[in-house]
């Protein structure tokens, strides 16, 4: 079926938008433009409601808002927002009443006329996602870049042409009741993760797995060689694997400072402008991903250009000596490990936020480690320096830790120990959601901190 046939076919239905984020607002429009009727859901109340929410209700969407927002909701096709878990009682109900559940991406999925390219994992998505799309623009090639990484694609689909590309990040929540796959799959890795609101890992892992588990024989799965938990992987097609260990059967691998792929030099790992160890993973992974897409000298003028993604490790002033860098995508330990590891000198850290039920033990020796004072916030700043405390390699004083009053507050203080030579690192190892709305919003409060200092 094609992009216009579709939404003629919900003519006349009733749908409802679960979630009025960012995301589903040009869903919205677009289904009021062919006629549908449509329930907007949201949890916030009115009073808090973006007014760009209230415009769509002058537009013709009728609102269902705060607490109970599902509770007598009725509809014919239910598109579920991405951060939502499927199995909610509100979406069950829907579900048992006889509605259709899907989603932006499902539908995309389905009308996408030109070849799809997906990326998950639990870190290096967005930086390996946005590597992947700028790799194949510069080779030429028009490009279409969403997902979860912020542009919602379903609405300018009749704009993609076959010869295009789409490169989508997916998260686990979008990939849990996906039925279709990419042609090419990338799982950059996987480690605990959103287990406030996956019911346990298991279930989480195999979301994941959608983003693969539906290709034909003719579909491409990239996997990580030295992550335990994606190693073992097997698509239903081409399965191949990257290794910065050299693990056997990798056919892309570091050889020292060189980046091989079936032993052939592809690129030089120091040319990477990226800052971080983990970046010449993203990079090795994205090499087999664009394999025979792109020329290998288009892989090594991308490398000496590209300068990252926004609140990904990213440089937001130099003062008085002092570097100051906005990691503020560091939801979870591992990222922030990796973050830490980005760095041959001693950090001041600026951690803690909102609690997603990940323990900390593996954060701990690498602050010790790695930072030489911690500046600790939010609802899991006292677990963290817990797991600091436990830590072996731990000694009173070293690193200094500090729990602070707030967000802001952590981060006045860290500016006000930091002196020439010092790098800050703002990179939460958590959510946002105790004090910000995401972690752009919490990125962008930091970087206006920095610049007024």
């Amino acid at each position: 079926m094609d992009f216009d046939a579709y939404f003629r076919s919900l003519q006349g239905k009733h749908i409802a938008v679960l979630g009025l984020g960012v995301s589903n607002r040009p869903l919205v429009k677009l289904l009021l433009s062919y006629g549908c009727t449509v329930t907007g859901c949201d949890r916030t109340p009115r009073e808090k409601l973006d007014p760009q929410v209230l415009e769509l209700e002058k537009e013709g969407c009728m609102l269902s808002l705060g607490e109970g927002y599902l509770d007598d909701v009725t509809a014919d096709v239910v598109f579920r927002t991405p951060g939502m878990h499927p199995a909610i009682p509100g979406i069950c109900r829907l579900r048992e009443r006889g509605a259709e559940i899907t989603s932006e991406m499902e539908v995309f999925f389905e009308l996408c006329p030109c070849p799809i390219i997906a990326v998950t994992g639990s870190d290096g998505k967005t930086t390996t996602t946005t590597l992947i799309a700028e790799m194949l623009k510069a080779e030429g090639k028009t490009v279409w870049l969403g997902g979860n990484i912020g542009t919602p694609l379903l609405p300018v689909c009749n704009r993609i042409r076959p010869e295009d590309y789409a490169v989508v990040e997916l998260s686990s929540f979008q990939l849990m009741d996906m039925r279709r796959s990419a042609c090419r799959a990338l799982i950059t890795n996987l480690a605990p993760n959103h287990l406030d609101v996956h019911k346990d890992m298991q279930e989480y892992v195999e979301a994941k797995k959608n983003v693969y588990r539906f290709q034909n024989a003719q579909g491409l799965l990239v996997i990580n060689g030295d992550n335990d938990l994606t190693a073992p992987l097997q698509g239903n097609g081409t399965t191949e694997s990257f290794s910065k260990q050299g693990k056997p059967g990798s056919r892309v691998v570091l050889d020292g400072n060189r980046i091989l792929r079936d032993g052939t030099f592809v690129l030089n790992a120091e040319d990477i402008l990226l800052p971080g160890a983990h970046n010449i993973e993203n990079y090795m992974a994205a090499i087999l991903m664009v394999e025979g897409l792109i020329s290998d000298e288009t892989v090594r003028k991308v490398a000496k250009t590209f300068g990252g993604v926004e609140h990904r490790i990213e440089l937001v002033r130099v003062k008085d000596g002092v570097r100051y860098y906005n990691d503020s995508i560091a939801s979870s330990p591992s990222r922030t490990v990796a973050g830490l590891r980005s760095f041959s000198k001693k950090v001041i850290l600026i951690a803690g936020g909102y609690d997603k039920k990940i323990p900390f033990a593996e954060l701990g020796p690498e602050i010790c480690t790695r930072a030489k004072a911690v500046y600790l916030n939010g609802a899991t700043g006292p677990a963290i320096k817990a797991a600091i405390e436990a830590s072996s390699n731990y000694m009173p004083g070293c690193p200094e830790l500090v729990v602070c009053e707030g967000f802001a507050d952590a981060v006045a203080q860290a500016c006000a120990r930091a002196a020439s030579g010092d790098v800050v690192l703002m990179s939460p190892a958590c959510a946002a959601f105790d004090q910000f709305k995401n972690f752009a919003e919490r990125g962008n409060f930091f970087k206006k901190m920095i610049m007024e200092l």
